[in-house]
């Protein structure tokens, strides 16, 4: 006997590592450490804190977002919307950084803005940068960490609509599980539909054989 299959309550798990926005949040967090490590001092300066703590909880939270996902759509969708806002604390740091040393915030349509913003587009990992970044000044790397930062947020805004409009699509896990059970319920009543009008024809036939085999009379 066929059984009614299993329909799928948990979503299927996302392997994080490979997302490109925790990719390149990874390449801003291990990038703000080098940062704060060069150029600003070592202590007595809240600052470092501050930024290092925002670069890491805004890949943090893509991970567990991630993991939650899997139970609960509207977590996942409320971490990678505290990523972002940690990463936009992140961009402000970098904005101070820059305005409070009187150095320049690259013109969106400058020669270099425009080559910076081509290499982060194509690179998302901190190997791609590593050997670039030890030649680069603080108004260089500044920049280049706001460039990242604004690349990740366009990016993860886009990843979470795409969350938003399936959730709305096929909800969250109660939806889910109600779907599965009336699912399972419209087989099991199907099939046993089946196997009642499989009876019938069943019995109405070994009537028939019955018949054919009962004695003439002359």
């Amino acid at each position: 006997m066929n059984y009614p299959t299993k329909a799928k309550v948990l979503k299927a798990p996302v392997v994080w590592k490979d997302l490109f926005i925790y990719r390149k949040s990874d390449t801003i967090y291990q990038l703000t450490v080098e940062f704060c490590h060069r150029f600003l001092p070592p202590h007595g300066d809240r600052t470092v804190d501050q930024m290092v703590q925002a670069a890491r909880s805004g890949k943090q939270n893509i991970v567990e977002g991630s993991e939650d996902g899997q139970t609960s759509s509207e977590m996942e969708i409320k971490l990678l919307n505290v990523a972002r806002g940690s990463l936009q604390e992140l961009r402000s740091d970098y904005h101070d950084y820059l305005n409070t040393r009187h150095l320049p915030l690259w013109p969106a349509d400058s020669d270099r803005q425009q080559r910076l913003r081509n290499f982060c587009h194509s690179h998302n990992d901190y190997d791609d940068y590593a050997p670039l970044v030890s030649k680069m000044n603080d108004e260089e790397m500044a920049n280049l960490l706001l460039t990242l930062c604004h690349q990740t947020d366009k990016m993860m805004c886009s990843y979470i609509e795409k969350l938003e409009q399936r959730f709305v699509t096929e909800g969250g896990i109660k939806e889910r599980m109600h779907a599965a059970r009336t699912g399972y319920r419209q087989e099991a009543d199907a099939r046993l539909r089946a196997l009642e009008t499989e009876n019938q024809q069943l019995k109405k036939r070994i009537k028939e054989l019955e018949s054919l085999l009962e004695p003439r009379t002359t």
